[in-house]
């Protein structure tokens, strides 16, 4: 978000969706999901909150869990403060939006390059090599994922050298930094298939829905507001409590001679 008290620079929020399930006595898992939000410089107990939110929808001690998360360093450093023995891992839907962008730009590659002796296919090998790459990455074999991403760069830098090409140099650029992201998360890559086919969440697209929500265009989607971190961390809880179906209760307990509608007391 804009700083207010910094006009030139930014300060970060941290935004997500707990989802957890547990086993009702007839043996029905029944999800229960809550949205939150807060500014981890201005909130004094950040962890705490996030343990009083798995408190509240029944976490169990012994309870599986498992952190999908983009690889941001402040987001990783919490999820293995809360949980060091859960199971972390780099959510397929990052991956694949970096993927398609690769792809996307590789279109726009001449069809061949010279190194004026001899002429090579580049445009077609390279969309093949990063097909071979997603599919690698979608069955958790980082080893090979890397070894194509190697062959990849090797094509574009001798593409750049050869013609000079804009696109291909802005392509190689690209797949350095997805070559450094791949790297620096191996340890979090499992086998996206096998998980999916075994109904495992691989994605964090619902909680990047529940960003769009809870980060409103007042925020900083369509209205470049400024604000004061004390002011975005307030209104962010008023938004989760909001979307928790949490507010009226919570005025209720403020001032108890206020009618509280049960739809609304009932979190989801």
């Amino acid at each position: 978000m804009r700083d207010w008290d910094e006009k030139k620079r930014q300060f970060e929020v941290i935004v997500g969706k707990s989802i957890l399930a547990f086993t009702r006595e007839d043996e029905e898992d029944v999800p229960s999901s809550r949205c939150f939000g807060f500014v981890q410089t201005v909130d004094p107990k950040p962890k705490r909150r996030l343990f009083e939110l798995w408190q509240s929808q029944g976490l169990q001690m012994n309870q599986q869990l498992t952190f999908p998360s983009d690889s941001g360093d402040t987001v990783r450093d919490l999820q293995w403060y809360l949980s060091p023995e859960a199971e972390h891992l780099l959510d397929w839907f990052h991956v694949a939006m970096r993927l398609t962008v690769l792809q996307q730009t590789a279109k726009g590659l001449p069809e061949t390059t010279s190194d004026g002796e001899d002429t090579y296919t580049l445009r077609d090998e390279v969309v093949r090599e990063l097909e071979r790459l997603q599919w690698f990455l979608w069955h958790g074999n980082v080893y090979r994922s890397l070894q194509v991403v190697q062959s990849v760069e090797m094509d574009l830098d001798a593409a750049v050298a050869n013609d000079g090409h804009a696109t291909a140099r802005k392509l190689l650029k690209a797949v350095e930094e997805f070559h450094t992201y791949i790297a620096n998360n191996k340890g979090f890559i499992p086998n996206y298939g096998e998980r999916y086919h075994a109904g495992e969440r691989i994605s964090t697209g619902v909680v990047e829905s529940t960003v769009n929500q809870v980060v409103i265009k007042r925020f900083c989607k369509r209205q470049q507001m400024q604000w004061t971190k004390r002011a975005a961390h307030l209104l962010l809880h008023v938004r989760v409590k909001v979307l928790n179906r949490e507010l009226d209760s919570v005025f209720h307990r403020w001032y108890p001679d206020v009618p509280v509608e049960e739809d609304n007391a009932r979190a989801p």
